[in-house]
């Protein structure tokens, strides 16, 4: 069911450790041809940190973990490539898609190849004002056992009701240097984080220890907040115009987040491009040293 990349082979022969990468930020998430730079550059870190990236997708049904060059060139420039969830692969596989792996479909599959890092921009969660409106990166990290390197969940999300969430599934959230919940644009989302790792020697042994308590049936959220935040005045006002564009435009439900991202994206003067960058170089650099620990 999974091709793998033949470094990704390699690594997985030699136990050498490995950090899954999700594709939906260079298909949907970044402008061409920067996608395919940064894709390229987020592989490059891992390298240099000890590495191996195992860039997850899927190409005419078939799930890859790790993507050979052409192949990474294919999912950042081919228009038919879809985006996919955990719901949706059986599906892909069968119609003999392409697609993109979200946060939820790059963790299910990192845990069936054995992979136990992950590196990602930001979550999914609660959306704002549906209580019932929530990614289904939430459920996935309720019961997929992996060390996923965030920058905690974007602003435009219910913040409050994300972490709710979050406790509620037992879902262990760990500040990496920090005991602010960051929200992904910006450092600090308001809220506070409960434990502090200072460390990935820590994680490390955070990790090691729930084996042995037999809690490890769910995810370890590590949030690392972006060492550059876009402007704090740029980001509330963007974000209180993008939330009256929405409302003037009778734009609700799911349609709402997507709606928003793009705001911030037209609206941010690049601010909002250059962010997103930094955090997936810095994320992938962290998960590397934590994999390498582990």
């Amino acid at each position: 069911m999974i091709k793998y990349s033949k470094e990704v082979s390699q690594a997985k022969a030699a136990k050498k450790p490995i950090v899954a990468l999700e594709s939906t930020i260079i298909s949907h998430g970044l402008p061409r041809p920067r996608n395919l730079e940064v894709a390229q550059e987020v592989e490059e870190i891992v390298r240099a940190f000890g590495g191996t990236p195992a860039t997850i997708a899927l190409i005419d049904g078939v799930i890859h973990v790790g993507l050979e060059s052409d192949e990474l060139t294919r999912i950042a420039n081919d228009d038919l490539v879809v985006k996919a969830s955990t719901r949706d692969l059986a599906i892909i596989e069968s119609t003999k898609q392409s697609a993109a792996t979200t946060v939820a479909a790059t963790a299910h599959i990192a845990k069936l190849a054995g992979i136990s890092v992950f590196a990602t921009g930001g979550l999914g969660g609660v959306h704002r004002g549906h209580t019932y409106d929530e990614s289904a990166d939430l459920l996935a990290l309720a019961n997929i056992p992996i060390v996923i390197v965030c920058a905690g969940v974007k602003s435009i999300l219910d913040v409050a009701g994300t972490l709710e969430r979050l406790e509620s599934f037992a879902v262990p959230v760990l500040g990496y240097k920090t005991n602010k919940f960051p929200g992904f644009y910006l450092t600090d989302s308001g809220f506070e984080i409960e434990h502090r790792v200072d460390s990935v020697s820590q994680i490390a042994e955070i990790w090691n220890n729930r084996h042995d308590l037999k809690t490890d049936n769910c995810a370890i959220v590590v949030t690392n907040p972006v060492e550059n935040q876009m402007d704090l005045a740029l980001h509330n006002k963007i974000l209180a115009d993008g939330l009256a564009a929405a409302e003037k435009e009778h734009i609700s439900g799911k349609a709402v987040t997507p709606f928003l991202l793009e705001y911030f994206h037209s609206s941010s003067n690049g601010e909002s491009l250059r962010v997103n960058i930094d955090i997936i170089k810095s994320n992938t650099q962290l998960a590397t040293q934590i994999a390498c620990a582990l």
